[in-house]
């Protein structure tokens, strides 16, 4: 791979990672509502998952969506389903790492992990990834080198809405300041999927 094109894919994962959707979104509200350390095993998973839905299309998972449409579609219905479903529980939770009189917990590694799978966002994050900077001519380093940088730049860009999330615990300690930010949160998430599910 030459040096532009690297760059260039290097540019490609840390806008992509760090620009609104999904992810960023569920870390923002965690680290409003558990802090920056509690989110770290969620900031952790969306890498690790991210990392191997990478793998995954690269090595072949993409080319068999393209050959199965229909799984594709059940794949985004899935998701969109899941993320209406954290939208929910987002927008509900009405107090710092409470919800219904018992201790809350934030997203852990494995759910993290696993929700990739079904993240509209990632899938095309992935997929346009693999089709612009794999090289058919050396596609396992090809691969590995577009998952490599993806892991480079994922964890500063997750990292960044956490702590932007963690910088609002003060403001947002008022029931009313964070009953409101935590709808918008579900409101945003359900927004964000509008785009990736057309």
């Amino acid at each position: 791979m030459s040096t532009d094109l690297l760059l260039a894919l290097v540019v490609f994962a840390f806008v992509t990672s760090i620009t609104p959707g999904p992810n960023n979104f569920m870390l923002l509200a965690s680290g409003v509502n558990f802090g920056f350390r509690r989110t770290i095993p969620h900031m952790l998973g969306i890498g690790g998952g991210f990392l191997s839905l990478l793998l995954g299309v690269g090595f072949g998972l993409g080319a068999l969506l393209t050959a199965y449409p229909s799984l594709h579609l059940a794949l985004k219905l899935a998701g969109g389903a899941y993320l209406l479903y954290l939208a929910w529980r987002i927008a509900m939770s009405r107090s710092l790492s409470e919800k219904d009189g018992k201790a809350a917990r934030p997203m852990t590694f494995l759910e993290a992990a696993a929700f990739q799978w079904v993240n509209p966002k990632a899938w095309v994050m992935a997929v346009t990834a693999m089709a612009v900077y794999s090289d058919p001519a050396a596609p396992f380093l090809s691969v590995l080198v577009v998952a490599l940088a993806f892991a480079l730049v994922n964890l500063p860009s997750v990292s960044t809405w956490a702590g932007f999330g963690m910088a609002l615990r003060g403001f947002l300690a008022d029931p009313v300041r964070l009953k409101w930010f935590n709808i918008a949160m579900g409101v945003a998430l359900v927004v964000s999927l509008w785009p990736m599910l057309r």
